[in-house]
């Protein structure tokens, strides 16, 4: 049940009027943000359970990355890559110390960071491995979510993402999630690379089976293709470790991130690769007007200490797996499955119980913000500075709703 006032109103019919209809948010209009609350125009506080979709780890509106941001467009917010400045080479390292990553190329968007990946196996393929141009292939996965450009749509299989969008860009094969032998059989002497999410977030936290991407960089350094990995949402702790993909003890030839590079205060992604694959990139062959611009890199220099000084990634992980036992425990009969890494996690309703939107709009009404997908899936994603007695009062509306 919608539960609007006359102050919300009035925008949700603004927003209507003069917007696209492109999405279709719960009604509920938001002012401010401090940790894991947002308030509303009414002065109704929620407690945001899906974490604008892993950009704000760090919380809504942190007061170190907020300051940062404010200090530094006081005095450089852009010069574009045409010149240099003093916040883009020491981010760089910071990015490369981090995560292990020989170096990083800064863009601006997650979808952005996906395409110059794409952009680089597939060069890397024509250049190192000696792909006869234009025939590199790359794998995907079956429920991926990469972004929304029309290559990246292209090789989508979720029908309202195409929508009529097409002629779409050739070169990729569509395998199952999770399925290494039908990996295996994709592959071709122009395979360039693997392209998967380690865990499918906008599937609905879908977590392959164990081994498989053990199974990938197995299959990758057989065939001599790269394994490229796209972290925008599981990565930067959100599944209890800086990267999903070291719940495998593995490492890929490179990887996507964003969303919570910035604190959900600026658009920042980057793609994090080994040198062999980064040095296919020249001067004047890919760019952006804004990628790697002062502010960007001031923000994203702040929420990278932010993660590490506050320990959130290693906070993800303790309370991720009381999260996941609390979760487990709800015992609802309207509840088909649960799945869980960190702080995490996708709840599938029975289809008896009808679409999950339901149950997100009475969610709302009792003060919390969630998003359903793919019709019978609730999706939970909390900032990470949430604690174990916010984490009860959730489990306790989401065991009231369900029950």
């Amino acid at each position: 049940m919608n539960r609007e006032t006359d102050e919300s109103r009035k925008f949700i019919d603004q927003e209507d009027r003069y917007g696209a209809h492109n999405y279709h948010p719960l009604d509920v209009v938001c002012t401010k943000g401090e940790g894991v609350y947002l308030t509303d125009v009414d002065g109704k506080k929620y407690m945001d359970f899906l974490a604008a979709y892993s950009a704000v780890n760090q919380g809504h509106n942190h007061p170190r990355i907020g300051q940062a941001m404010i200090d530094q467009v006081q005095r450089l917010a852009l010069t574009s890559r045409a010149f240099r400045n003093d916040q883009f080479p020491p981010l760089l390292e910071k990015l490369c110390r981090l995560t292990g990553f020989d170096k990083a190329l800064l863009m601006n968007s997650g979808a952005e960071a996906v395409e110059t990946a794409l952009k680089a196996v597939r060069k890397w393929a024509y250049d190192v491995k000696g792909v006869e141009y234009p025939e590199a292939e790359i794998i995907v996965a079956e429920g991926n979510f990469h972004g929304r450009t029309t290559t990246i749509v292209g090789f989508s299989t979720d029908p309202d993402s195409r929508s009529r969008f097409g002629p779409f860009t050739p070169g990729f094969r569509i395998v199952p999630y999770g399925d290494l032998e039908a990996v295996e059989a994709a592959i071709t002497p122009n395979t360039a690379a693997i392209f998967m999410e380690p865990i499918q977030g906008e599937a609905g936290v879908l977590i392959p089976p164990d081994g498989f991407l053990r199974g990938l960089r197995a299959l990758a350094d057989k065939h001599r293709c790269l394994l490229v990995l796209d972290e925008i949402q599981s990565g930067l702790g959100r599944t209890g470790k800086l990267f999903a993909f070291e719940h495998e003890g593995i490492r890929p030839d490179g990887v996507t991130i964003g969303k919570a590079l910035s604190g959900g205060f600026y658009p920042v992604s980057a793609f994090l690769a080994s040198s062999e694959i980064m040095d296919v990139f020249t001067p004047g062959i890919h760019g952006s007007t804004y990628g790697g611009n002062p502010m960007a890199c001031a923000v994203a220099g702040a929420a990278l200490d932010v993660l590490v000084e506050e320990r959130l990634v290693e906070r993800a992980a303790e309370l991720g797996a009381y999260f996941k036992a609390r979760l487990e425990g709800l015992g609802a009969a309207k509840v088909a499955r649960v799945r869980c890494r960190g702080l995490w996690a996708g709840i599938d309703l029975v289809p008896e119980a009808g679409p999950a939107r339901a149950f997100c709009h009475a969610l709302k009404d009792r003060g919390m913000l969630c998003k359903d997908t793919h019709v019978h899936t609730i999706r939970l994603a909390p900032p990470l500075v949430i604690t174990r007695d916010q984490i009860d009062w959730a489990l306790e509306q989401l065991a009231a709703v369900l029950a």
